[in-house]
């Protein structure tokens, strides 16, 4: 019967015998500094591999890339941890400052509101004051055409009183309608025009 120990077959009845002494797996050890060189590598010279133009600048920019994203985390990181700590430490004090903040905006639209309501009524008191201004001066000014249309209606009724039949000139208005004696019988059609008209006699 064989046990495995280090990827080897060891007799069990190895295993179970006494000891006599430590035994120990020789391990081939690395090269120390001070060591010479090897003589199958001696005249060997190191040269490096090549290095492709187009992938090193594709490297460094994904290289700068990923520097980029990486302190844009370390930011964000350490903006959410100070956020945090900053909570912690004065979170009471920052409700009661949003509170009181929360309480005068509410106390400044209440004073931008009133002051919103003198302005309409102070509005509408100056459009009711002008609409008042300019129905007087409409009144005032078809006052002022009435007038003039009175005043022209006088001076017509004027001129055609100077035409009127009174006691004094009576015998010159019979004398004048007897000189020149005027026909009133006639006809006329639709449009006023005179189709018709008998001879005086």
């Amino acid at each position: 019967m064989f046990q495995v120990i280090g990827g080897r077959s060891v007799p069990a009845a190895r295993l179970l015998a006494p000891r006599s002494a430590v035994l120990v797996e020789a391990v081939r050890g690395r090269k120390s500094r001070t060591d010479p060189v090897a003589k199958s590598k001696e005249g060997r010279i190191k040269v490096p591999p090549p290095v492709d133009p187009v992938e090193m600048v594709v490297l460094k920019e994904r290289y700068t890339e990923y520097q980029l994203i990486m302190s844009a985390l370390r930011l964000e990181f350490k903006e959410e941890v100070l956020r945090k700590k900053y909570e912690e430490e004065t979170g009471s004090q920052a409700e009661e400052r949003v509170r009181q903040e929360a309480e005068e905006h509410r106390s400044l639209m209440a004073w931008n509101n009133e002051e919103n309501l003198q302005i309409s009524f102070c509005q509408e008191a100056e459009e009711a004051q002008r609409k008042k201004i300019e129905a007087a001066i409409q009144r005032e000014q078809e006052q002022q055409e009435f007038i003039k249309e009175k005043e022209r209606e006088i001076l017509q009724l004027q001129e055609e009183v100077k035409n009127f039949i009174t006691v004094e000139n009576l015998d010159q208005r019979i004398e004048e309608a007897l000189d020149n004696p005027k026909n009133y019988n006639f006809a006329i059609d639709k449009e006023g025009r005179v189709v018709k008209q008998t001879a005086l006699q």
